[in-house]
Order: structure tokens, then sequence, then C-alpha cells
């Protein structure tokens, strides 16, 4: 069996199912100046920095006609899916809903909710909003990879401790053999990104295996390329 280099591991490639990507959150909101990670003061070029490696983990997929999903925190214009809770936490200059520089933000269908041009769906790709951090959370994602018959998820986007991980765990829970792309994830706080790669692959991949683009795109072509 074909694999991928990986940590704690190597990342078995089973014949009989194919990997999906899911890209999580690379939206203006979080990863341009003017959305909701710099009003939350964040330095938003951490995020922007893997955007070339994304680009080229999602070309790899798309060459060998791989399923690439990906996804967006959206809201409601109404917000009726956005609890209390989570839109007055904090002390920020805007909530979910207010108005920015880029629309309303975190809500479906403003400009800054939008994926970033570069990384944008082409057609055949899924575009999932997800009103929690998880992917699977009021999304049609378990539908979409039951649809596909995989075991196999491969995990990009931002951030690493937050979303990413928490979709992480969500899947694993379902019994998919779960994989991070190291240098195409990021956080706004690079210790947070290295606390939640080391609980991913502590004890034995408890949550899942990391490896880096390179490796993925390279193990890829070469079990799936023609």
């Amino acid at each position: 069996m074909k694999s991928i280099d990986a940590e704690p591991f190597a990342y078995p490639l089973p014949p009989d199912t194919l990997p999906v990507l899911i890209v999580i959150d690379m939206q203006r909101d979080f990863i341009e100046q003017g959305g909701f990670g710099s009003a939350l003061g964040n330095d938003v070029s951490l995020l922007l920095d893997i955007v070339p490696t994304v680009k080229k983990l999602i070309q790899a997929f798309r060459d060998l006609d791989l399923p690439v999903i990906h996804t967006r925190e959206a809201h409601k214009a109404d917000l009726s899916d956005c609890p209390q809770s989570k839109r007055l936490r904090g002390d920020c200059k805007l909530r979910i809903g207010d108005k920015g520089p880029m629309g309303r933000v975190l809500i479906d269908g403003e400009p800054g909710n939008a994926i970033i041009p570069e990384l944008t769906p082409i057609e055949g790709e899924y575009e999932l909003t997800k009103p929690g951090k998880g992917a699977f959370y009021n999304t049609s994602l378990q539908e979409i990879l039951d649809k596909h018959g995989t075991t196999l998820l491969l995990f990009a986007g931002v951030t690493t401790e937050v979303c990413v991980q928490t979709s992480m765990r969500e899947a694993n829970d379902r019994g998919y053999q779960c994989l991070l792309v190291e240098d195409a994830t990021e956080s706004y706080f690079p210790e947070f990104k290295r606390a939640a790669i080391d609980m991913i692959t502590a004890q034995g991949a408890i949550v899942g295996w990391v490896a880096d683009c390179d490796e993925v795109v390279e193990a890829l072509k070469d079990t799936y390329g023609k």
C-alpha cells in the first residue's frame, strides 16, 4: 500500500478509496485587512503567507480529478443561526453582522465573506457555509462525503487551532483518517498552531497525521496519477 510520509508515521493511501481535500475558511473576512480577523487585532499577513501553498495543494487535487471541498464560516443575514453568546463575545471594533470595510462581517453573500480570489472554487468543487467552528455542524458535509465513499480527508486552511482542528476532531469521531497539511494551514498565533499540531499527532495520531504540501503532492501523484 502506498502512503504519504507524515508524522507521527506514514499516512496510508489504500487503493479502494480516494482522498478528499477540505479547505477551511480561506475567506476575505479572515485573511484580508479590514475583515473580522484584523478587527480582532490580529496580524492577517501570517494567514496570507500560506495562500501559494494552499493554491498548489488545490491544484494538485484538480489535476488528479480528486474532490475538493471549500468552507466559509458564514451566518444568515438575519443572524438567526448566530448565537448571541458568539456574536457578543470579546471586545472588538466589529462584531458579526456589523458593517465593515468589506460589508457585513461573516454574513453569507457579503464581499468579505467570499473566498479569496486566488483560491476561488471552480465548477465541480463544493463550497459550504458553516455557522460554527466545525465543518460538519449544520452543513451538508456528511452527505457529500457519503456520496464519494471516502475514508481519507486532507485538511488545509485557517485557523489551525480553531476551525481546522475542530473539523478534524469531528471527522476523527466519525471514523475518517485525517491528515493536516502543515504548511497549508496557519494561525494568528504561531504558538497556537504548534500546540494544535502537537495535540493532533500525539499518542499515535490520536486526531490525525501531519505532512508538508510537497510530500502530499508527490505521494498523490505517485498513487493517483495517470
